[in-house]
């Protein structure tokens, strides 16, 4: 009891200091993605796996403790290794101040299903083999309370090295691209994404123009909260089959808020 107190209150006094970057991002109103401003976004994280002697990059994620990382159940494969590297901007470049850091353990929720994407749970966290120290280039996302719900158009920002569109060229700088809110009722309109929308899901998007795609899955929609802190409150999930930039098809995020008291569990009990 008394190391979960002790994990528990880790958890808590880190989130105090949590989503203020030490290069605040570039707050563009523009209507198509573009590129983030280096380190402004200091908990993404790029999610590699090992093949051949070489890493690859497949899916994003959010450091929320020193030694912790949130990204989505899907990205997640039993028979592959895994790392994930911080406080990098290029994926092809050596900078100063980045690190990779082995993932040695991995714990996806319990009713994931990847044959029943729909129903949602799509989150997974990775435990990292040494916790890293936090730095201007690397430091904690903010999780939002527990059941919170963002009002329709409410402005979010996404952030990855996924595809820019369908079928286009990979990026090797992190891209950014704001992102408005779709309320549930509205996503889940037979003229969107209908009875797919679960509540456990958080709608963004659908201007036909921005869009998460493949490579951006596992990573942060990333929120303002009125004290000007940013917080994760999706996780990148499902686009849709029709492409990535389709109209009235916003991007679906796993609602972070929905999962705290797992997400509190998992690190307590790991």
């Amino acid at each position: 009891m008394i190391r979960t107190l002790l994990l528990l209150s880790a958890l808590v006094a880190g989130a105090l200091s949590c989503g203020v970057p030490s290069y605040p991002p570039g707050m563009s109103r523009m209507y198509g993605g573009e590129e983030a401003r280096p380190n402004s976004w200091p908990w993404q994280v790029s999610l590699q796996y090992s093949s051949n002697g070489q890493w690859y990059h497949t899916c994003g994620g959010s450091l929320i403790a020193n030694n912790w990382v949130l990204t989505a159940a899907h990205c997640i494969s039993s028979s592959r290794t895994y790392r994930v590297v911080l406080g990098q901007h290029n994926l092809y470049t050596a900078e100063s101040g980045s690190l990779a850091v082995s993932v040695s353990k991995t714990v996806v929720h319990q009713d994931w299903n990847s044959d029943q994407v729909s129903k949602g749970y799509d989150i997974a966290l990775l435990k990292l083999a040494n916790p890293v120290s936090l730095t201007d280039k690397i430091q904690l996302a903010c999780l939002p309370p527990a059941g919170t719900i963002l009002p329709n158009n409410y402005p979010c920002y996404v952030t990855g090295w996924g595809n820019l569109q369908t079928n286009r060229a990979v990026p090797d700088d992190l891209q950014q691209g704001r992102l408005l809110v779709v309320d549930y009722a509205t996503c889940s309109s037979p003229r969107s994404w209908g009875s797919t929308v679960k509540t456990n899901m958080i709608c963004a998007g659908g201007d036909g123009v921005i869009c998460t795609c493949n490579g951006d899955s596992g990573g942060p929609l990333n929120c303002q909260a009125a004290d000007g802190r940013w917080e994760v409150h999706g996780i990148g999930s499902l686009t849709s089959v029709l492409g990535c930039n389709y109209y009235y098809m916003p991007s679906i995020f796993t609602r972070v808020s929905n999962y705290n008291d797992w997400i509190n569990s998992v690190i307590a009990n790991n």
